[in-house]
């Protein structure tokens, strides 16, 4: 592949740079109920850093094959993949506020959970992860993996990932503990789930899209819309889970099975 991860941050973050200054003076957020600042919208930067460097390197042809790959579910070729695909991210939600509960941490004494909104909620967050995972799986993480192991390509993936959004959560009023846990140590650990998910659904893009959806999904359905979220919880157990899937499926490639 003639791409170059680096152009393509770069080309992100520059995109993002107009979004966090409109972010800035903007005097109100989003308006949905989970308070996301404006900068938020800054999900669709990479799937127009990938189109435009698809356009300029490879040309027309590849942009729509580029944008074939947001329904290549025809690569899922072993359906049990989709159990962890749809079900992981909730599962490990429901273990941190299963353990939030144990610690006595704090959580709303009448926890509100929207479950009537969750087919609204899916396919908003379906559209805004299409607009992040072409860039980061679709472009980026692929030229990646060719230079290096797929685990060191999702730490720096993860971290380039983390460190994209920690502009909107400043402007959402997030503190530096809270960032530094949820796209420092979280957003690496995620970006290890993804990766290995993609490499063993054949790579595909719509794959990373529901674990993506499914992330923020669950995230809206924490209690009163994500407001007692830790994750400093969240990012303990995603770093575990991603341990014990680099152990199992190797750093290398993520994609083979100690025990096959």
């Amino acid at each position: 592949m003639n791409r170059s991860p680096l152009r393509f941050f770069l080309l992100v973050f520059a995109l993002a740079i107009p979004i966090w200054l409109i972010g800035a003076m903007a005097e109100r957020g989003l308006p949905i109920p989970m308070k996301l600042p404006v900068s938020a919208l800054q999900a669709f930067c990479p799937l127009i850093a990938a189109l435009i460097l698809v356009y300029r390197e490879e040309g027309v042809g590849r942009v729509r094959r580029l944008l074939r790959r947001v329904f290549d579910q025809w690569r899922i070729r072993n359906r049990i993949w989709y159990v962890p695909i749809i079900f992981l991210l909730p599962l490990l939600y429901l273990l941190s506020y299963g353990l939030m509960r144990l610690l006595r941490l704090p959580l709303p004494d009448e926890p509100h959970i929207p479950f009537l909104l969750i087919p609204v909620l899916f396919v908003v967050f379906f559209i805004a992860a299409i607009g992040e995972e072409v860039g980061w799986m679709g472009y980026a993480v692929d030229p990646m993996q060719e230079r290096w192991s797929a685990l060191t390509a999702s730490f720096v993936l993860g971290l380039v990932w983390g460190i994209f959004h920690v502009v909107p959560d400043i402007q959402a009023n997030h503190g530096l503990w809270w960032i530094a846990w949820q796209h420092g140590v979280y957003a690496v650990g995620l970006r290890i789930l993804i990766v290995w998910l993609y490499n063993n659904t054949g790579k595909s893009v719509f794959a990373a899209i529901l674990v993506h959806d499914t992330d923020n999904v669950s995230w809206s359905l924490f209690p009163n819309y994500g407001s007692h979220f830790d994750p400093a919880v969240m990012g303990a157990i995603t770093a575990i889970a991603a341990a014990i899937v680099t152990f199992l499926w190797g750093s290398r490639t993520l994609a083979r099975y100690r025990y096959r």
